[in-house]
């Protein structure tokens, strides 16, 4: 298993400077990552270090609380494929599942859709904050929106990615038989290799991770995402 093709190299801090970026590529690319995942105001950055390879661009969108409206999310996606982005990881209206709202779910997703319809859209629940059954109603909300992945967690939360999750996530989405269409990212909380492994074999698809060069050096990744 080659895990450098799962993994979006990642750097969301609010501390990270041009410098930090520049090395985030350098490294996706020496490695062969399949993304990095980084916050829009770095995409052009990004598009311009990457030139040449075969490594995406993905950002954020309504991160991490996902606490602003459809609207500006929306507005906020499109703008972030227009500076170059490939991919774009947005959050749920959080309040929304808490509330078991899934209707307002599956519009606040179905609208960044719409707005970016040819970019891929990965949609984090954050899994922490949820019981098994909204983790449940949440990806199938995301399912019927017509996301292309379903995401685990910001990596700002109380907690990121478990393999009892991923079960869960590819469950609902085999059930839905959507298992053709839309994939599972696992995101915080993988920090061995055997981690990684496990969380593929359990459906993720994709990784997000800030330790992703110790991952495929058979390494444990210290402290981050």
């Amino acid at each position: 298993m080659k895990l450098s093709s799962f993994i979006d190299h990642t750097l969301l801090k609010p501390t990270a400077t041009r410098a930090d970026i520049v090395k985030l590529c350098a490294e996706a690319r020496e490695n062969s990552f399949f993304a990095v995942c980084l916050n829009p105001v770095f995409i052009g950055l990004a598009k311009a270090e990457l030139a040449g390879s075969d490594v995406k661009v993905a950002t954020v969108c309504g991160f991490p609380l996902g606490a602003v409206s459809s609207e500006q999310k929306a507005v906020e996606a499109r703008l972030s494929v227009e500076a170059g982005a490939d991919e774009v990881d947005m959050v749920i209206h959080i309040g929304a599942a808490l509330a078991n709202d899934w209707d307002a779910v599956e519009a606040d997703v179905r609208a960044v859709r719409r707005a970016i319809p040819d970019a891929a859209l990965k949609v984090i629940i954050e899994t922490c904050f949820l019981s098994d059954e909204q983790k449940r109603e949440a990806t199938a909300a995301v399912v019927r929106a017509g996301a292309d992945f379903v995401k685990t967690s910001t990596g700002f939360g109380t907690g990121g990615a478990t393999l009892d999750d991923v079960r869960l996530m590819a469950e609902v989405i085999a059930g839905l038989g959507a298992q053709e269409r839309v994939q599972i990212k696992a995101a915080g909380g993988v920090r061995t290799p055997d981690d990684a492994r496990a969380m593929i074999e359990a459906g993720a698809t994709r990784l997000g991770t800030s330790g992703g060069v110790a991952l495929v050096a058979g390494e444990r990744m210290g402290e981050g995402y």
